[in-house]
C-alpha cells in the first residue's frame, strides 16, 4: 500500500498573501489525532501521523479500514449511529476509549469526509462548566452595566477568570477591519495593549472568512511542529486529494500567523468570534506565554461568553444610538416649533443653540439667496461660500455626510479647524444649501508596530514574514472630525426637509401677496375697460346712426346745388360710419364670448346647422351655395355661441370663394383622441371632430394660427369685407367649449377649419 500525506506546501509570497489556502493545510496541530472516514462507506480514508502515538497503530494499518477494525465493535456501531443525525452536536462530542484513555471526539462533515477529531482526556473526566453559575453571573454583569465599552471589560474579565489565559483581550474592527482592544483582562506583570490597533493585514480576508464559519480557534503551542494528514495514494485519481478544514479545531495554522505570535512572544492563543448580522464584529482574543491546552468543555464555556456579549452588542449599540436620538430629536421639536412659529425663521433663528445641538455639531450654516448665515465655530466667509458652490455642483442631489471633508473636497485641509467634517444638504436653488461642521479632532493612534510594516519581505524577496516588533508605534491623524451618528444624520435629514418647505412657503406667500396686488391691479383695469366697452358699443352707436341718417338724407336730396365731389365725400362718410357700426358689433360679439354667463344646454347640432342655413338663406341662393353634412352628434353645449360659430364659419366659407364658382362646404364628423391632435391633451379624453372644408381662395401656411387673431386680416377690405374679429370669436367660443379649434389651407385649393369639443360622460 502506497501512501502520501496531503501536505499543502504553497509559501506565501508577495503575490498570493490575501489568497493563501489557509482552509485547506493537510496538517494538524500535534495535542490530538484525526480520522477521515467515508460518510457513505465508513472506510477510513484519511488518517494523521500521529495516530500510531494515541491508537498504537500504525497509519498503514489504519487507512482502509472500518472504525469497527481500531475500535470495539459497539463503539463503531455507537458513532455509525451517533453521526447519521441530522444534525451532528458539536457541543457534545463522542467519546472513544482506547488502551483506557478516554477522548472527546469533535465530528463534523467535509464534503463526503465525517472528519473525527481525538483530543484525549486521560482521567475519563467530563468537568462539565457549571453553566447556571457562569449564566447568573452575566445576567447580574449585564443588569449592572450600561455600556458597551464597561461589558467588554467584565466580559474579558470572566473569559480569563474561565480559560486561565494570561491575557484576554476584546478586538474590535472598524469598517477596513482595522482591529483596536478595547478592553482587556490580564496579569499584573504584563505590559497593556488596551487602546492599541492593529492593522487588517494582520488578519486577512481569507482568515476572517474561517472566523465566520468557525467561531473558536485555539493554538495550543505555537512552537508545535505540523502533523502531515496522510491518504493511500491511488495513481488511478488524476487530482490531489485535500481536506476542507475550515471547521476543525485541530487544524494547522498559517505559517506567517505562527512566525506573528511568535515575534509577539504569545506561547498559545484561543480566539472567539464576535458576530452581527453574519459579519464579524470582533473577536474575543486569549494569549498564553507558554503552551496551554484548554480542554473541550472550557472551550465551550469562553465560546459561551462570545455569544453573551455578541448577545447584548446590538441591544447596547442601540441603547446608546436612542440615548443620542432623544437628545438631538429633542433639539429638532425645538427648532421646528420656531420654524412653523415664525416666517423670518432663517434671519431670526439661524444663531439658535438648538441648530447646532440638533446634529451634535460645532458649527452650522445657511446659506439662502446668495446670504450667508452663520452659527457658532465656522470658517471665514469666503472660503466658506466656495465649499457651498461646490457641494451645490457635486452633491445637490444626494447630499454629503462625511467625517473627512478633504477627502472629496480639494481645499478641505485649510477649513479643517473648523469643519473637518460636514453634513450637507441643498435647499431651493442654485448654491443653497445648509451645513453642519465638526471641528477636527487630531488623534493619536497608538499601533502595535508600525502598520505601514506589517508584512516584511526575507533576504531572498520571495517570501513573506510578518513584522518583528511590535513597539508603540504613534500615528497622529488629522482632517477627521468624530463620526456622525445616524440619529444625527436622520434629524439632520429630517430638519432640512421642514426648511425646505419653510423656504418654499415663504417663496409661494411673497408670489401670493405679488398676485394679490395684481388681481386688484387687474380688477381695476377690467373696470376701466369694461367701460370702454360699454362706450364703444352704446354711446358711440347713436352718434354713428345719426351720421348715417343725415349722410342718406343728403344724398336723397336732389339738389342741383350739391355737386357730384360733395355727394362723393358724402358717400365715403357714411360707408366710413357703417365699417365702424360694423366693427362695433363684432367687439361686441367677441366680448360677449368671452364675459357672458356660460349656459351649457343639450343641443343638437344639426338643427344648429339647419338654422344658420336658414339665416344665410339669400346669401346661399344668390351664391348657388352647396353644403353636404354627416350626422352631427348631439352635445352640451352654450346654445348662442354654437350658432354663432356656425354662422361664422359657413359665412366665411362663402365670402372667401371665387365670385365665378358656386361655394360647396363639406361638414365631416370624427372621434379622436386628446393624442391625435397634439402631444399635450391625455390620449384618455376622447373629443368629437367637426371640419368644415371649402372650395375657397385659401391662405397660406404661415398664417393657419395667426388667422384666429383679432383684426387679423389676409385680403382687402375692398374686395372680401369684414372687421378679422369673425374667427376670433371662433376660437374663443372653442376655447368656452374647453375645445380648440384648427386650421389648414393652401391659396387656391380651399381651406379645412376643424371644431373639436370634448365628450363629456
Amino acid at each position: 500500500m502506497n501512501i502520501k500525506n496531503i501536505v499543502n506546501r504553497n509559501l506565501a509570497n508577495l503575490t498570493n498573501c490575501e489568497s493563501e489556502p489557509i482552509h485547506i493545510p493537510g496538517s494538524i496541530q500535534p495535542h490530538g489525532f484525526m480520522l477521515g472516514v467515508n460518510s457513505r462507506t465508513y472506510l477510513i480514508d484519511f488518517c494523521s501521523e500521529n495516530s500510531f502515538e494515541y491508537t498504537g497503530i500504525i497509519p498503514q494499518m489504519i487507512l482502509g479500514k472500518t472504525l469497527a477494525d481500531i475500535f470495539s465493535v459497539q463503539e463503531a456501531a455507537d458513532f455509525k449511529e451517533y453521526s447519521a443525525a441530522e444534525q451532528i452536536d458539536s457541543a457534545k462530542p463522542f467519546v472513544f476509549n482506547i488502551h483506557d484513555t478516554y477522548y472527546n471526539t469533535t465530528v463534523h462533515k467535509s464534503n463526503e469526509t465525517l472528519i473525527l477529531e481525538f483530543e484525549p482526556f486521560p482521567d475519563g473526566t467530563v468537568n462539565l462548566p457549571n453553566l447556571y453559575n457562569q449564566t447568573r453571573t452575566f445576567v447580574s454583569i449585564m443588569e449592572k452595566i450600561t455600556y458597551l465599552p464597561e461589558l467588554c471589560r467584565e466580559i474579558a474579565n470572566e473569559t480569563r477568570a474561565i480559560t486561565g489565559y494570561d491575557r484576554v483581550m476584546i478586538y474590535k474592527f472598524d469598517p477596513d477591519y482595522n482591529g483596536e482592544v478595547i478592553a482587556e483582562s490580564k496579569r499584573e506583570d504584563l505590559d497593556s495593549f488596551a487602546g492599541q490597533k492593529y492593522p487588517h493585514s494582520d488578519i486577512p480576508v481569507q482568515a476572517r472568512e474561517l472566523y465566520i464559519r468557525n467561531p473558536l480557534r485555539m493554538i495550543a503551542d505555537i512552537k508545535y511542529t505540523p502533523v502531515p494528514i496522510l491518504t493511500i495514494d491511488d495513481a488511478s485519481e488524476k487530482t490531489n486529494k485535500s481536506l476542507d478544514l475550515s471547521l476543525s479545531i485541530l487544524r494547522s495554522v498559517s505559517p506567517i500567523h505562527v512566525e506573528y505570535l511568535k515575534n509577539m512572544g504569545v506561547g498559545a492563543t484561543l480566539t472567539i468570534s464576535l458576530l452581527q448580522n453574519q459579519k464579524l464584529w470582533g473577536l474575543i482574543a486569549c494569549h498564553h506565554y507558554s503552551p496551554k491546552i484548554l480542554p473541550h468543555y472550557t472551550r465551550l464555556s469562553a465560546l459561551l461568553q462570545g455569544h453573551f456579549l455578541t448577545s447584548q452588542i446590538a441591544v447596547r449599540e442601540v441603547a446608546e444610538e436612542f440615548e443620542v436620538s432623544q437628545k438631538v430629536d429633542k433639539s429638532l421639536v425645538e427648532l421646528l416649533s420656531k420654524l412653523h412659529e415664525n416666517e423670518n425663521f432663517v434671519e431670526e433663528y439661524h444663531n439658535d443653540n438648538s441648530l447646532l445641538k440638533l446634529a451634535n455639531a460645532t458649527g452650522a450654516a445657511i446659506f439662502l439667496n446668495n446670504k450667508l448665515y452663520k452659527n457658532g465655530i465656522t470658517p471665514p466667509d469666503e472660503p466658506l461660500i466656495s465649499l457651498f458652490y461646490f457641494l451645490a455642483d457635486n452633491f445637490k442631489t444626494q447630499g454629503l455626510v462625511t467625517h473627512c471633508l478633504s477627502d472629496h473636497y480639494p481645499e478641505g485641509s485649510s477649513i479643517s479647524q473648523q469643519a473637518a467634517g460636514i453634513l450637507y444638504h441643498a435647499l431651493s436653488g442654485g448654491s443653497d444649501g445648509i451645513i453642519w461642521m465638526r471641528r477636527e479632532k487630531v488623534e493619536t493612534n497608538n499601533w502595535a508596530g508600525n502598520p505601514d510594516k506589517a508584512m516584511l519581505a526575507n533576504e531572498d524577496g520571495l517570501r513573506l514574514s510578518p513584522r518583528k516588533s511590535f513597539e508603540l508605534w504613534m500615528q497622529v491623524v488629522k482632517d477627521q472630525s468624530d463620526p456622525w451618528r445616524k440619529s444625527e444624520v436622520n434629524v439632520a435629514s429630517g430638519f432640512s426637509y421642514a426648511l425646505q418647505k419653510h423656504i418654499n412657503y415663504r417663496v409661494i406667500q411673497t408670489q401670493e401677496d405679488a398676485n394679490r396686488v395684481l388681481n386688484e391691479e387687474l380688477k381695476t383695469a377690467n373696470q376701466e375697460l369694461a367701460n370702454l366697452n360699454w362706450i364703444s358699443t352704446h354711446d358711440l352707436k347713436e352718434p354713428l346712426r345719426k351720421i348715417q341718417i343725415f349722410a342718406s338724407k343728403v344724398l336723397d336730396r336732389e339738389d342741383p346745388d350739391l355737386s357730384a365731389q360733395v355727394k362723393d365725400s358724402v358717400e365715403r362718410m357714411r360707408s366710413a360710419a357703417e365699417k365702424m357700426q360694423n366693427l362695433i358689433e363684432d367687439i361686441l360679439a367677441y366680448s360677449k364670448a368671452g364675459n357672458m354667463e356660460k349656459v351649457f344646454e343639450e343641443i343638437d347640432l344639426n338643427i344648429v346647422l339647419k338654422n344658420v342655413l336658414h339665416e344665410l338663406q339669400d346669401n346661399v341662393e344668390e351664391r348657388h351655395v352647396t353644403v353636404h353634412a354627416q350626422e352631427l352628434p348631439v352635445l352640451k353645449a352654450i346654445p348662442f355661441q354654437i350658432h354663432q360659430l356656425f354662422l361664422n364659419l359657413i359665412s366665411n366659407a362663402i365670402k372667401f370663394t371665387d365670385p365665378d364658382t358656386a361655394p360647396e362646404i363639406d361638414i365631416k364628423v370624427n372621434v379622436v383622441d386628446g393624442s391625435a391632435i397634439n402631444e399635450i391633451i391625455s390620449p384618455l379624453q376622447k373629443f368629437h371632430s367637426i371640419s368644415f372644408g371649402d372650395n375657397g381662395i385659401g391662405f397660406e401656411k404661415e398664417y393657419e394660427t395667426r388667422i384666429f387673431d383679432v383684426f387679423q386680416r389676409l385680403h382687402p377690405a375692398n374686395k372680401y369685407p369684414g372687421t378679422g374679429i369673425g374667427l376670433a370669436i371662433c376660437k374663443k367660443i372653442a376655447e368656452n367649449h374647453k375645445g380648440l379649434i384648427t386650421a389648414r389651407s393652401k391659396p387656391g385649393m380651399g381651406s379645412t377649419f376643424t371644431l373639436f369639443l370634448p365628450i363629456i360622460r
